[in-house]
């Protein structure tokens, strides 16, 4: 091929979400008229667009397009420098191309989003919220987190510390909140908080929360604990200001009498007779009684025995998805099931189709899931009246997760987190006196929450898909 090419300039430097011109100059050195397509290559070409793409050379004369790069203020900019190439090929010579590359310098730019979940805990002796913190910037964020709050009501415990987060990526810091005075009496307080987040050599960003601190005994306890004792004292006071004077009137007419009232001396008293003891018989077995039926039965006596039934083993997530994959392979599954309150578990269902109830008044106390072709899933739960119930649990394919519990005396879920290991997870969630909530999705490594933190709102019914 007969062609010359300059990049001017060679290197240039751009700022993600704004843009950068380069000037490509290309020269027809061949004696035919020709015509030059442009195509950009390498990891910025999503971002290069060139003008014009084709162009028509005579002999001996010279072209010119402009390479505008204008890379995204998204973590996919990786910050540094950045090579990338233009092949053009020959119309007259389609099976020579040339190749002229150049180097494209990114700036650096930081931007981190925090939040609490959930933004509000209660408790009585401590509150346990987590700090979700995502790097939105192109370039690695290194960070401190810390705690305070106004007046010093709280003590922190935060792991970890320090964190370091890849760009486009999230972490998960668990915080422990404690009061420094127990409310032993008493309604219960709001404490405001605040959660920092500190990069070197910049603004702390706060995310602000709330504690709910519940006293010890609830009010009511305590007005009848004291009335309960100012009564009881008051019966006690009474007794004894009015206490009977018994006296037995039979000692005083004995007394008239000249009787003398006490007990005679032992050598008065008259032999007592002692029991005779009747010679002991030999012992014999006793017969049974004629309306004892023999243990062992005599003909025709099996028929009375009742026959063991055998229980069929519960049918689970695990088992429902297990069954699924092996008659649809190479497809990604999701089979689920509820506990509702009042109820049991229901029956597994399988990608999309609904568990649980809708307005049968009939809250959500478990979940079972299991997945396939996923490498795994985990999660976690928010019931009424608590928080978080655990830390992350995590399963492989194939085996039962179980978000929340099925004792009487355990609270019923409001919400609850899952992901998956590999592809993406979609879950939609109904709530009491609501409609469905919509479908989220996600991808690995974030998660998706499903339900509400509103007390009065509990979890109904849920779908799920991969």
């Amino acid at each position: 091929m007969s062609m010359w090419t300059s990049l001017e300039p060679a290197s240039a430097t751009v700022d993600p979400g704004a843009s950068t011109h380069v000037r490509l100059r290309l020269r027809n050195t061949g004696d035919i008229v020709d015509e030059y397509r442009f195509e950009p290559v390498g990891g910025v070409a999503p971002w290069t667009t060139v003008e014009p793409q084709r162009l028509r050379l005579y002999p001996g004369t010279t072209g010119t397009v402009e390479l505008t790069f204008a890379p995204p203020r998204t973590p996919d900019a990786a910050a540094g420098p950045n090579p990338y190439a233009v092949r053009i090929t020959s119309t007259e010579h389609p099976e020579a191309t040339t190749v002229p590359e150049g180097n494209l310098t990114i700036t650096p730019f930081t931007e981190v989003r925090a939040e609490l979940v959930p933004p509000t805990v209660k408790g009585r002796f401590r509150g346990r919220p987590r700090l979700a913190i995502d790097n939105l910037g192109n370039t690695k964020l290194t960070a401190s987190v810390s705690g305070s709050d106004n007046g010093d009501h709280l003590s922190y415990d935060i792991h970890p510390s320090n964190i370091q987060i890849e760009p486009g990526r999230a972490a998960f810091v668990k915080a422990t909140l404690r009061p420094r005075q127990i409310i032993w009496f008493g309604s219960k307080e709001q404490r405001p908080y605040s959660l920092a987040v500190q990069r070197s050599g910049t603004k702390a960003l706060p995310v602000e929360g709330t504690y709910v601190q519940r006293g010890f005994l609830p009010r009511w306890l305590a007005t009848f604990l004291g009335v309960f004792m100012a009564l009881a004292l008051t019966f006690v006071m009474l007794w004894l200001a009015y206490k009977p004077q018994v006296r037995s009137s039979a000692t005083e007419k004995l007394q008239e009498a000249g009787v003398s009232t006490l007990p005679p001396s032992p050598s008065a008293s008259l032999p007592l007779p002692q029991p005779s003891i009747p010679p002991q018989a030999p012992t014999q077995e006793a017969a049974p009684s004629p309306t004892e039926k023999p243990a062992g039965g005599g003909g025709g006596g099996g028929g009375s025995e009742k026959k063991k039934e055998t229980k069929a083993p519960e049918e689970t997530a695990a088992t429902a998805v297990t069954r699924l994959a092996a008659d649809d392979p190479g497809v990604r599954h999701i089979c689920y099931r509820a506990y509702e309150t009042g109820e049991g578990w229901q029956k597994p269902v399988c990608d999309g189709a609904m568990a649980g109830t809708v307005g049968q008044n009939r809250p959500i106390k478990s979940l079972n899931l299991a997945v396939s072709g996923t490498k795994g899933m985990n999660g976690n739960e928010f019931v009424h009246e608590k928080e978080w119930l655990n830390p992350w649990t995590g399963v492989a394919d194939g085996v039962d997760l179980y978000l929340g519990s099925t004792k009487a005396e355990d609270p019923y879920m409001l919400a609850f987190g899952v992901n998956v290991t590999e592809g993406g997870i979609c879950q939609n969630a109904h709530v009491h006196d609501q409609a469905w909530l919509g479908l989220q999705c996600n991808t690995p490594p974030k998660y998706i929450l499903g339900g509400t933190f509103d007390q009065s709102l509990w979890l109904e019914a849920v779908k799920f898909t991969v």
